[in-house]
């Protein structure tokens, strides 16, 4: 199994609408792939910024392609993120992790 790590951040003003724009977008649109074995959210606030942490899993890098495109190693983003001023890592990383995963 392969877990794709991604890490964006905005204004703290901005935390409740992006994350549900998040849940919109990236969450959704990840677990509509074939070969998607779940997405998870993580957030915290660390002074005036609202950090967002996306972990997808996935059953191959064929799948993540579908996902990412050719160019996977780069972040997917979403027209509407600069509503929120999203400063978003432009690179991802994807690991091999063990089948077992315990939540």
């Amino acid at each position: 199994m392969i877990v794709r790590t991604w890490h964006g951040c905005v204004p703290a003003k901005y935390a409740n609408g992006f994350a549900q724009h998040l849940e919109k977008t990236g969450v959704e649109h990840s677990k509509s792939i074939l070969g998607n074995l779940g997405a998870f959210v993580r957030h915290e606030t660390q002074g005036e910024w609202e950090h967002f942490f996306l972990a997808t899993y996935w059953d191959s890098i064929e799948s993540i392609k579908k996902f990412a495109g050719e160019n996977y190693q780069v972040a997917v983003t979403y027209p509407d993120d600069e509503a929120y001023e999203l400063l978003s890592d432009p690179y991802v990383f994807q690991h091999e992790v063990s089948n077992i995963v315990e939540f």
